[in-house]
């Protein structure tokens, strides 16, 4: 079984829809290999499309045409010389797994980046699952939690400002007089 073979059937075999789906992977990452689907499906047509056309030309019909039959002559012998070359692929090989080894890096940092999420997330459930409903907190407990409120409350106090900005404009004013 040849090379070109044992790739075709190895493409052949991949369950894209698995791959897309089931593996977790990111937009980008599912993007670039969509994209390589569709260069490796393109390379293959192209491939088998010109194994499939084999250019015939009728010299004899230019020696009756053109009046220099020299160029004739030289296209003739160009044509019997012509042998095709095989090209050492191996350059290409080393680009392709360059290629791969980022896409594997970058799919690893999108791994570990998830996982932050997720545990940064599950973290923020427990913490609302757990939190006590906002009319039993107490002033203290704000402030421990969240210092810069009573670093803003101070300074107000300071500069003599009693209203908080923008609270009239969203709430209204509800004073008596």
């Amino acid at each position: 079984m040849s090379a070109a073979t044992r790739t075709a059937s190895a493409s052949a075999q991949v369950d894209w829809s698995k791959i897309y789906t089931g593996l977790g992977l990111g937009k980008q990452t599912i993007t670039s290999l969509q994209e390589f689907r569709a260069r490796h499906t393109t390379a293959l047509n192209r491939n088998s499309a010109l194994k499939a056309t084999t250019p015939e030309i009728d010299l004899s019909h230019y020696k009756g045409l053109l009046k220099d039959q020299s160029a004739v002559q030289n296209a003739e012998k160009v044509l019997r010389e012509f042998k095709a070359v095989d090209y050492d692929v191996t350059k290409f090989n080393s680009a392709v797994d360059a290629f791969k080894g980022k896409a594997v890096e970058a799919a690893k940092a999108t791994l570990k980046k998830i996982e932050t999420e997720e545990g940064s997330l599950k973290d923020t459930l427990a913490n609302i699952q757990e939190a006590r409903p906002f009319e039993d907190l107490t002033v203290t407990e704000v402030a421990k939690a969240r210092p810069e409120i009573s670093k803003a409350v101070e300074t107000m106090i300071q500069k003599g400002k009693w209203t908080v900005p923008g609270y009239r404009e969203k709430f209204g004013e509800f004073s008596l007089m």
